[in-house]
C-alpha cells in the first residue's frame, strides 16, 4: 500500500510559522522575536509561501544582518514552505509597549 504525503494547508503551514518565531531569540533579549514585538506580519498564501514583515530593537541593532537571515532560513526549514521572504522596516519604529504582557513582565517592565 503507498501511502501518499499530504500537503500542509497554509492555515497549518502558518500556524507552524507562529510557532516558530515564538523559538526565535534576539540573542541580547532573554524574549522570543515575536513576543518582544519585532514581527509586524507573518502571512501565508495558499501556495505556501511566506512573508514576514519585522523590526529590530533599533537600526544600529548588531543582529541587523544575522536576525532577518535566522528568520528566513528557520522558516524555509518548516514542512510544507514554498518561498520565503523577510522584510525589515524601521517603520512603525519598535518600541517597549510593542511587547507582549508576558515579555514586559519576564523584563521585569510589570
Amino acid at each position: 500500500m503507498i501511502v501518499e504525503k499530504m500537503n500542509k494547508t497554509f492555515i497549518e503551514v502558518k500556524n507552524d510559522v507562529i510557532e516558530l518565531l515564538h523559538e526565535i531569540y534576539d540573542p541580547e533579549i532573554p524574549v522570543n522575536i515575536f513576543d518582544l514585538g519585532l514581527v509586524y506580519e507573518a502571512e501565508v498564501d495558499m501556495e505556501n509561501n511566506v512573508h514576514i514583515v519585522m523590526t529590530l530593537t533599533s537600526p544600529n541593532c548588531p543582529v541587523a544582518e544575522s536576525l532577518p537571515k535566522e528568520v528566513e532560513d528557520k522558516i524555509k526549514e518548516i514542512d510544507g514552505v514554498n518561498n520565503v521572504k523577510v522584510e525589515v522596516t524601521f517603520e512603525p519604529p519598535w518600541d517597549q509597549d510593542m511587547m507582549t504582557e508576558e515579555a514586559k513582565l519576564e523584563l521585569g517592565f510589570l
